[in-house]
């Protein structure tokens, strides 16, 4: 079983994470191929031609998002790593920084080259101390090595490297919120425009890009733009690695071509090898709890940015969490808005009281206590939130509850009407049967 062709072609070598393993494998080679030898734009436009998409969430093209930043501006310019990595069913950053880092430095010092920056932050959450510590361990190597500092490989060009830990708030996973932090302040979303490119950190041009995103970059710009698209479609090139949790007889994160149907994810010896215990698909996230669920009858969609857009939800950050036939989705969902109730920084109303309004109902409904009229109230308040919070966390508490009404609005109903779940009354008319 092959975890990967590319970021995780080499992910269990023993030692990967010291210098001299990573080097023997080619590690620094692009970085050796780029300072001196190609210009700033020539890096910006090979990695136009890719097709790079950011792998956090959004899928903004990579390269189109180096370009904003003003050639012409004379305050200093910052490249800075979305490390956060606070999605629920998220997990794929964590064991590429832990296991691979020199591949995220070499990246980072590659884009800070593009873009004209000589200085670079990786922001972590505050849960992942244990691998800032990895992080630091190899940026001390590094800049003994001269690969980092005041003379990048011996070429003139300087660029320093920080880490900074979080105090584990999943709102700084959105960029500007994430700036602020770095900065000092409460991590609360900015207003955009200025957008980072323009006005980011300390209000210079900055580029926050996703670990996933920067530790592609130096596979791209080694072998070419025409290179990296040997895997994906035309307008989802490369590769995506995807965390998938749920009762799958192997969860865990799986580096795929782009386009690969979720069916093949799922069932595949070569990826998760089906569901365990005999259980049965009902539904599956594709994108990290924030993004609407698929039914089980969508399976065969490929995992790619425009399938997933065409059957009414996102690949997002790509954690795959697949929910079996026992679960009901109320309290799945209850739980999900729980932790976007309690994760809301509270700048906006219609998140702060969205959120709680949600939470509140679906409480109701899954202690016997609905109401007729709370199928409905559920669904006029993620409407209510969708497209008029503050930042992308209120679409991000809404958008699983119109995923979960759209599909399986029925359960939602069922809890109303007989004040019980709906799954449970399955599974024991069931166990009668077989008894």
């Amino acid at each position: 079983m092959s975890r990967g062709p590319l970021l995780f072609r080499d992910i269990d070598t023993p030692r990967l994470a010291a210098l001299e393993t990573y080097r023997g494998l080619g590690g620094y080679e692009a970085l050796a191929a780029t300072l001196g030898l190609k210009s700033p734009d020539e890096c910006i436009e090979i990695v136009k031609a890719s097709g790079l998409r950011g792998r956090g969430g959004a899928g903004f093209p990579c390269g189109l998002k180096w370009s904003f930043v003003p050639k012409n501006s004379p305050k200093p310019r910052y490249i800075v790593c979305n490390a956060d990595e606070s999605e629920p069913g998220t997990f794929k950053d964590r064991e590429l920084m832990e296991k691979n880092p020199h591949l995220l430095i070499e990246g980072m010092i590659l884009a800070g080259y593009a873009i004209g920056s000589h200085c670079g932050y990786i922001y972590l959450r505050g849960e992942f101390e244990y691998i800032q510590r990895i992080l630091d361990r190899a940026l001390a190597e590094a800049r003994s090595a001269g690969l980092v500092g005041a003379d990048v490989f011996g070429t003139g060009y300087a660029f320093e490297l920080h880490t900074h830990l979080g105090a584990g708030a999943y709102i700084c996973g959105e960029e500007t919120a994430l700036l602020s932090s770095l900065e000092g302040y409460r991590g609360q979303p900015r207003l955009k425009p200025p957008f980072p490119a323009v006005e980011g950190l300390y209000a210079c041009p900055t580029v926050v890009n996703n670990v996933e995103t920067l530790m592609n970059v130096p596979h791209i710009l080694k072998n070419g733009g025409a290179w990296y698209r040997q895997w994906g479609t035309e307008k989802s090139p490369g590769t995506k690695v995807l965390s998938v949790s749920g009762p799958v007889k192997r969860p865990g994160n799986y580096e795929i071509p782009l386009g690969l149907p979720l069916r093949t994810l799922i069932d595949s010896p070569e990826y998760c090898g089906g569901m365990r215990d005999g259980l049965k698909v009902k539904g599956v996230i594709p994108g990290g709890s924030s993004v609407p669920l698929l039914p089980a009858s969508e399976l065969d969609t490929g995992l790619d940015y425009e399938s997933m857009n065409a059957v009414g939800t996102f690949l997002g950050s790509g954690g795959v969490i697949v929910i079996d036939d026992h679960t009901c989705m109320v309290d799945a969902l209850w739980n999900i808005t729980r932790f976007y109730e309690h994760e809301s920084c509270g700048k906006c109303t219609p998140c702060r009281e969205g959120t709680y309004w949600m939470s509140e109902i679906l409480e109701r409904l899954e202690h016997g206590a609905g109401r007729e009229t709370d199928v409905a109230l559920l669904e006029d308040v993620a409407d209510n939130i969708l497209g008029k919070s503050f930042c992308a966390l209120g679409d991000a508490a809404a958008m699983p509850v119109q995923g979960m009404l759209k599909h399986f609005r029925a359960e939602f109903e069922y809890h109303v009407q007989h004040r019980r779940c709906l799954v449970n009354r399955r599974r024991q008319s069931l166990e009668e049967v077989t008894a």
